[in-house]
């Protein structure tokens, strides 16, 4: 079994192809998706027809909430199920699509050791006003919530905030990559309230790697690992 970890795809896969053409993927293979990955975003059958294709895939997509799609326990077509030691929503006709909840604790395979994984999804959409001015979609509960943010604590206070992994959207305001930001928003008006509360997050925690997306870009500070279009494996 391979797990492997990408950034955001925003309903483009043509990276996940290349890579079953170039090394093979297998039943029992699972990727990370780290947000924004475009499978419930439209609310029509445009996402039942992308789901339908990627369910041809033999390995598993497990999706991490960003801020460019609905949450999949806000659609009623999703179940909360038991998935490697946690709770994940899933859809009964698109099984391999799996759909990570906030706050949960994972346990995945690396090099045949067991792994844990804590999520922490979603984020502050810096094209909010936009998105909305041209009536596309913008989803209301797109960073985490009050309750959210207890439930990760909590969480974490039961295993002493000592993870192998934690698989967010955004980083840690600290890690905030300000070089990528785009020059046209002006960055007074960004709301950065998640980015903060994972910053106390990440003073308290212990883990080998954080990895995020969001940003559209790639680099390794610390212990924080910044990803998009590459697909690595988790080591």
């Amino acid at each position: 079994m391979a797990l492997y970890i990408t950034g955001d795809t925003h309903g483009r896969f043509d990276r996940v192809y290349a890579l079953q053409d170039k090394v093979g993927l297998y039943e029992g293979d699972v990727l990370i998706i780290l947000g924004d990955v475009g499978i419930n975003y439209y609310g029509n059958k445009k996402d039942y027809n992308l789901k339908k294709e990627l369910s041809k895939l033999p390995i598993e997509l497990f999706c991490i909430k960003g801020n460019h799609e609905n949450y999949a326990g806000n659609i009623k077509s999703y179940k909360l199920v038991d998935y490697k030691g946690g709770k994940a929503w899933i859809e009964k006709e698109f099984p391999n699509l799996v759909f990570a909840k906030d706050g949960e604790i994972y346990e995945f395979e690396v090099n045949g050791e067991k792994r844990t994984a804590i999520v922490i999804g979603g984020a502050y959409s810096v094209d909010k006003y936009y998105r909305l001015a041209y009536g596309m979609r913008w989803f209301k509960d797109e960073q985490p919530s009050e309750e959210t943010k207890r439930f990760v604590e909590e969480q974490l206070e039961k295993v002493n905030w000592e993870v192998d992994y934690v698989l967010s959207h955004t980083a840690p305001l600290r890690y905030q990559p300000r070089e990528w930001f785009l020059p046209m928003i002006d960055q007074d008006t960004v709301d950065t309230s998640t980015e903060e509360w994972l910053d106390e997050i990440y003073t308290k925690i212990k883990c080998r790697k954080w990895y995020c997306g969001h940003y559209h870009g790639e680099k390794v500070i610390d212990n924080m690992v910044f990803m998009y279009e590459s697909i690595n494996l988790l080591r």
